[in-house]
């Protein structure tokens, strides 16, 4: 079996700049999504938090519903009991006897009145918690309409760009397979040592691209001859000749425009 040529050092630098074009338009893609996945993921988590906190208020609502439940029942006991002992002191054989049954009934009225106080103050915590239900409530509609127009902004987007995203993903991938393991490690390395991503840049006017520093006559026409991989000295960036880069801009703007439909 023939052994596989070496790729030269042309086909080496256009499969990188190939490669550089395809990842700068994926980033392209994910700029137009922009903040919001991120957008859409807190408000989710807010609309999240609220229902949690409308369940907790309503859980408190039934508690004290309870709380109300029973001291109404413990007013209708004192209230039985003070009847029973009203009866009671009608039947008594000295002043002993009724003094200790209207100590009772003085106790019964007391617990009636703090039973009472307590009513009150539940039925104010209850119009409370209603008011912040209320509050809560407007608040979530507020996130839910919020959060539906954010999904389908975002949702639109997926849809235009997704098949496309996901098919230079893969023309990503096979590019770096067309390029040895030490070039895609030092591409990967300064794309994510700097900010825009750009890796691979052409010479325009005289400087790298994107920079402000002159590349020497003598280091263009190297690049020119495509003979040897070279990187920028200030910003580590691999450079290639603009005839190059725009041979493979053009290829590739066809490759996208495919992908787009």
């Amino acid at each position: 079996m023939a052994k596989k040529a070496e790729a030269t050092v042309e086909e080496r630098l256009r499969a990188l700049y190939d490669l550089q074009l395809i990842d700068s338009r994926v980033d392209e893609i994910r700029n137009v999504r922009g903040e919001l996945p991120l957008e859409v993921r807190d408000l989710e988590d807010e609309v999240e938090g609220l229902n949690t906190r409308l369940e907790k208020l309503n859980d408190s609502l039934a508690i004290i519903d309870d709380e109300i439940k029973g001291k109404k029942n413990l007013i209708e006991e004192a209230k039985s009991l003070i009847k029973k002992y009203s009866e009671q002191q009608n039947n008594v054989r000295n002043n002993r006897e009724y003094n200790s049954l209207t100590k009772e009934i003085e106790f019964q009225e007391l617990e009636i009145q703090l039973a009472e106080k307590h009513i009150k103050e539940f039925k104010a915590q209850i119009e409370q918690k209603k008011e912040v239900i209320s509050e809560t409530k407007d608040r979530l509609k507020d996130r839910q309409t919020h959060l539906k127009h954010k999904k389908g902004e975002l949702n639109e987007i997926l849809k235009e760009t997704e098949k496309e995203e996901e098919a230079l993903i893969s023309k990503s991938e096979d590019f770096q397979k067309k390029i040895d393991e030490r070039l895609v490690k030092a591409y990967l390395r300064i794309r994510n040592n700097v900010k825009n991503g750009l890796a691979v840049v052409p010479i325009e006017r005289g400087a790298s691209g994107g920079s402000f520093f002159t590349i020497p006559p003598q280091v263009q026409v190297e690049i020119a001859s495509r003979k040897k991989v070279i990187t920028d000295e200030h910003s580590g960036r691999i450079l290639v000749d603009s005839a190059l880069a725009e041979e493979e801009k053009a290829k590739m703007d066809k490759l996208f425009a495919k992908l787009s439909k």
